[in-house]
């Protein structure tokens, strides 16, 4: 009995010298010092049930992190990670929070693997609370003081509340890191700041190097390009002050989930929402558009214009400082003034609008009370300045040495005021001059026209009286055309019936977006669903492409097909009405992060010998001969069953029965999918659209983008990556390390093999789609042995070590061409 009684004792001494914890068992949103929340199902939810902490693991992944959640999507979607860079190996991890309000994860084989270091010596009675906005916060129990917030330190997104900028009084900085990969949340390689110096804009940088800059904010969005789309999603907010820079935003309805987050692949920055209905994230809003979002595209001085046949151009008063590399389109050296400048010869200004303005920018002098005409003084007082800027928000702005990072707007923009010798402005003078002489001859005949038109519509009009709704369209259509001589043996719809369908094409019923305008989900008064795409009055698509789709798809049958049900038209409003894909397109389930695991390796391979298939249906086994021009993993649509099927035809080319190659001045199509001698010389043909498929399938085993790949050892694209991996005899590490386990091996060497041999350079080394097809079905065929890809290097070319006619090392001769006429994320 002593001895029992002694060990009692003893016990309640050591004991009682040990915190004492209690396991969280039911869901709050609160955790005190005496409680503890282990991996074990565990979670905080927040007081509206908006948000969810707790332990999880990402996809392909034992590693365990604390991380908080939308507690209303389905599939875990961390906004914020905790030990991003310090995982616990195991589940026998735990998050506690001390009395000193320091909040701890630890584990059995680590004391301690994280901690928030947020410990205050007044933090009195410390709580650790999730909050509806998504903040995990420290508080003391009695005052809503925040001792320390999870929102001061972003991950790779950022929810309504979030900040991105600075606290210029602490020198608090708010900015997004992007996961290394889908499968580690650790710090990536891409940064989004805010950079305060000069005029604030948003700069993404991989590692040290400016990819992207956003262009300055203007008072409503940054970048000072078109006006934004109405949205009913989200409302922005810039504060711009003294002690403050910083962009938030706010939802307008608080029942939507929204987010903007970094790709861990590309680094591109989204706005998306969640579509309950889908079970979808749903792209509202990219921040970067085209070519000329390219940091330093042009060089110095120099002007990109994604409008114009080159994308690079030398403004007026300037020439290329490297005339030899401009005709080879190598836009780095950029451009020079053609006078140079002397601060003892009169100087003056040359205005140039609807630009996105340089980078580098300086304040020169009060930014409240400063006119144009004192900012245009002070900038000729200093010979170091080259340009000014009289901005709204941010009054007079400078710029010493060269213009960086220059591009044109079609609207919008700002007024740049770039400093020129005499001499050149004189010669602007005399262009001004002749420029106004011409239009007002130009002008003088427009109204002419115009009246002659005018009278010809007066007196068609009481011959169209008598047509219905669906026959006017059809006429129209007819006349926009000025003529179709083809035959449709396909429907018109009148705009009430798609209106209505669509629910008057309202924000919650669209489902896509391209370079021809937004597309919408709808259901027909018979019950059939429908995908409408609208085409806009801004699109690259014209009447001409419009024509071209329905002409053709109206004529085309093929299960690898998309169906086109009809058409409408109404006045300007030109809409082609689709069968619904509900499954949308397959670039939402190979390149998007919550999707990606589901596609196994069985599945891939029935999608690409589907679209195959169609292929071959269009280049052979059809009534016409269709070259399509802009095959990509987005214009592949996916059914319920998920069989593929080819859609937009935009772009697409009947060839005569006697016919191999067509060639063309008006290049266009998708950067990484085009053929060289398609980029280059305009040259087309079947073998264009077989290049395009072996990059689609190379996507497709990889699920990694050809545009933007990259690779920590090499600087290769995609089709270099797999080239070299294929030469060093380990084509197996290029798929996809989220599928299923074990692989076909065989299968997929062959589908590797087979997509190298469709985009050798040499369209005649490349084989027939029926030829493809005859590759996936017979195992026993020997496959020859794939020669050099084309535009196989994406960033550097080598110089020395080729001429000017191989195109395989020529990336700067493809995207001077660059045109994407559709990029559609889902119908």
């Amino acid at each position: 009995m002593m001895i029992l009684a002694l060990i009692f004792f003893f016990f309640c001494i050591f004991s009682n010298s040990l915190p004492f914890f209690t396991t969280l068992s039911s869901a709050a949103d609160t955790l005190s010092p005496n409680q503890k929340l282990t991996d074990g199902g565990a979670t905080l939810v927040s007081a509206g049930e908006a948000f969810e902490l707790g332990f999880f693991s990402p996809p392909n992944s034992n590693n365990r992190y604390v991380a908080v959640w939308f507690k209303n999507v389905q599939e875990i979607t961390p906004i914020w990670v905790a030990n991003k860079n310090s995982p616990v190996a195991d589940s026998s991890g735990a998050l506690t929070i001390t009395a000193a309000g320091d909040i701890v994860i630890s584990s059995n084989q680590s004391n301690t693997v994280w901690s928030s270091n947020s410990t205050l010596p007044e933090a009195k009675s410390p709580v650790l609370q999730l909050l509806d906005t998504g903040n995990l916060v420290v508080k003391t129990d009695n005052l809503n003081i925040y001792l320390w917030q999870s929102f001061d330190h972003p991950c790779d997104t950022l929810v309504p509340g979030m900040k991105l900028g600075w606290n210029l009084q602490t020198r608090q900085e708010w900015y997004l890191t992007s996961w290394k990969s889908l499968q580690d949340p650790s710090s990536g390689d891409y940064t989004y700041k805010l950079d305060s110096r000069g005029l604030p804009q948003i700069v993404l940088r991989r590692r040290t190097e400016v990819i992207y800059r956003s262009g300055p904010w203007d008072g409503v969005r940054f970048g000072d390009g078109p006006p934004m789309k109405a949205n009913s999603v989200f409302n922005p907010t810039f504060v711009f002050n003294s002690t403050h820079v910083y962009y938030s935003f706010t939802n307008v309805d608080d029942s939507v989930i929204s987010r903007f987050v970094v790709s861990q692949q590309d680094g591109s920055l989204q706005h998306q929402t969640w579509n309950q209905g889908l079970r979808q994230w749903f792209g509202i809003v990219i921040l970067q558009g085209d070519t000329c979002d390219k940091y330093g595209y042009c060089g110095p001085d120099g002007l990109c214009d994604k409008n114009s046949r080159l994308a690079c151009r030398c403004p007026d008063g300037f020439t290329p400082k490297l005339p030899a590399d401009w005709n080879r389109m190598e836009w780095q050296g950029g451009c020079v003034r053609r006078t140079p400048l002397n601060c003892t010869i009169h100087q003056g200004f040359r205005k140039f609008s609807r630009l996105k303005l340089p980078d580098l920018s300086k304040f020169l002098v009060n930014r409240s009370k400063t006119s144009k005409v004192d900012c245009e003084a002070a900038c000729l007082r200093n010979c170091e300045c080259m340009a000014y800027a009289k901005t709204d928000v941010s009054g007079c702005v400078v710029w010493f040495g060269q213009l960086l990072d220059v591009r044109t707007y079609s609207e919008g923009g700002q007024d740049l005021y770039v400093r020129m010798a005499a001499s050149d402005l004189g010669s602007s003078s005399n262009k001004k001059r002749t420029a106004v002489i011409a239009s007002v001859t130009a002008g003088t005949g427009v109204l002419v026209l115009c009246l002659i038109g005018w009278f010809l519509i007066k007196k068609r009009s009481a011959q169209r009286s008598g047509r219905t709704p669906a026959n006017q369209s059809q006429q129209l259509f007819v006349n926009s055309q000025s003529v179709v001589e083809e035959d449709l043996d396909l429907p018109f719809f009148d705009l009430l019936t798609i209106s209505t369908s669509t629910g008057n094409f309202s924000f919650d019923n669209k489902i896509g977006e391209g370079g021809f305008g937004p597309v919408y989900r709808g259901r027909l008064p018979t019950g059939q669903e429908i995908a409408v795409k609208k085409l806009s009055k801004t699109s690259g698509q014209g009447l001409i492409e419009f024509k071209n789709e329905v002409v053709l798809i109206s004529k085309l049958q093929h299960r690898n097909l998309v169906r086109l049900l009809g058409c409408c038209i109404h006045e300007e409003e030109r809409m082609l009405i689709y069968e619904y894909m509900p499954n949308r397109s397959l670039d939402l389930f190979i390149f998007n992060q919550t999707k990606g695991t589901s596609l196994d390796w069985s599945k891939r391979f029935d999608i690409i010998v589907g679209i195959a298939r169609g292929l071959l249906y269009l280049h052979r086994d059809s009534r016409l001969r269709i070259i399509h021009r802009d095959l990509k993993v987005s214009n592949i649509l996916l059914d319920g069953e998920m069989n593929p099927k080819i859609s937009d035809f935009g772009l697409a080319r009947q060839f005569r029965g006697d016919q191999s190659e067509e060639n063309t001045n008006r290049i266009l199509g998708t950067y990484g999918y085009m053929s060289p001698e398609y980029a280059i010389d305009g040259l087309f043909s079947v073998k264009s659209d077989v290049f395009s498929f072996g990059v689609l399938v190379l996507e497709i085993v990889s699920s990694k983008r050809n545009r933007g790949f990259n690779h920590p050892d090499h600087e290769l694209n995609l089709l270099g990556h797999a080239w070299k991996l294929w030469n060093e005899g380990n084509p197996m590490t290029l798929v996809d390390a989220l599928m299923e386990r074990p692989l076909p091996t065989f299968e997929v060497l062959r589908c590797i093999q087979m997509a190298l041999l469709c985009v050798q350079q040499r369209p005649e080394d490349r084989p027939t789609i029926a030829n493809v097809i005859l590759m996936l079905d017979n195992e026993n065929s020997n496959l020859p042995p794939p020669k050099q890809p084309g535009f196989y290097s994406e960033r550097h070319p080598i110089e020395n070590e080729t001429s000017s006619s191989d195109f395989s090392l020529r990336k700067h001769l493809f995207t001077s061409n660059e045109v994407t006429i559709s990029t559609l994320h889902g119908r």
